[in-house]
This record gives structure tokens, C-alpha cells and sequence, in this order.
């Protein structure tokens, strides 16, 4: 099932139910799904083809709908992963800061939002697509580091988080 519709239907289960912190979290997902697919009906018409007045598939009286414009699920997955990635920051603020309440809710929210994402990579997952990478790449030290996350990224996207992999690439390009 497309991921958005899926999501559209746990909404209307969450709202049956009365699950309110999951209602909350769905509707923030989706008003970010739909601010991307702004963003990415903005950048067609800004794109060349549309200045010189050609507009494939789009309709003659005017701009679309951003419905008609929809995600790619590799973009719906790189929405959500930001979604994630803004509570698993705000957990870290609310841990320093000695909020445990406002933790325990990020931490929910971030738990609601996992179901969406893929199965995400073990360390050890990531440590052996890094070695991968680097062999494949050549990279000897660190001002490689760009060829080997370029090779990786791709990779990795939605399955494991950034900051984890930008760690163990240095890691492996420093010893």
C-alpha cells in the first residue's frame, strides 16, 4: 500500500480511537508531506522547461493541485526521516535540559513515526557498508570522506541515520 494512503488510513483509525498523541503526530506528518509536495510543485515551475511557456502535464487554466503532484516513496521516507530526526533532537535537548516529561512525549511521537520508516541498519550493518564503500572508492584519509558517503548515502538513505554513518566513515578513513 502507497505509504501516504496507509498513513491517511492510520489518521482515521488514531481519530476513531481517540488516540490523540497519534492523531497529533499524523497530522503533523502529513501538513510536512504536503509543504514537500508545495516545494516540489514550486521547483516545476520554476524549471525551465515551464519559463519557456511549455508546461508538460500541466493543466492549461493554471497551477496544479499538489495532489497532483505527488511523493515518490523514497521521498515520503525522506520527509518522515526529517520528521524523526527533529524528535530524536528534541530528546536530546529535553534529557539535558531535565524535562523527562517532554521526553517521554518526544519519544512516543518518535516511535509513532518509525512504523512509516524502513528497517533500519545495525551498526554492524553500517560498519560493513562503509568497508564496502571505502574499498570500492579507494579512500585512504580523510579529505576522501566525500567520495566514500557519496558511494554510501545512496545506500543507506531512510535505513540508517546520517550522523551515524558520517561517525563510522571517519572512523574508518582515520585508523
Amino acid at each position: 500500500m502507497e505509504l501516504e494512503k496507509r498513513i491517511k488510513l492510520d489518521l482515521n483509525s488514531a481519530m476513531i480511537g481517540k488516540r490523540e498523541l497519534e492523531v497529533s503526530v499524523l497530522r503533523q506528518l502529513l501538513a510536512a508531506v504536503f509543504n514537500k509536495e508545495k516545494e516540489k510543485r514550486f521547483e516545476l515551475f520554476k524549471s525551465k522547461e515551464f519559463e519557456e511557456g511549455r508546461p508538460s502535464s500541466l493543466s492549461v487554466a493554471g497551477a496544479p493541485e499538489a495532489k497532483d503532484i505527488p511523493l515518490t516513496e523514497e521521498e515520503m521516507i525522506e520527509v518522515i526521516s526529517s520528521e524523526a530526526k527533529k524528535r530524536t533532537e528534541a530528546i536530546e535537548f529535553y534529557v539535558k535540559g531535565n524535562r523527562p516529561e517532554l521526553t517521554e512525549k518526544e519519544k512516543k511521537e518518535l516511535e509513532i513515526l518509525k512504523k512509516y520508516l524502513p528497517q533500519q541498519l545495525s551498526e554492524d550493518d553500517v560498519r560493513k557498508l562503509v568497508k564496502d564503500a571505502v574499498e570500492k572508492t579507494g579512500a585512504k584519509d580523510m579529505k576522501d570522506m566525500g567520495k566514500v558517503m557519496a558511494e554510501l548515502m545512496p545506500k543507506v538513505k531512510g535505513m540508517a541515520d546520517g550522523n551515524l554513518v558520517s561517525k563510522i566513515v571517519k572512523e574508518a578513513l582515520c585508523s
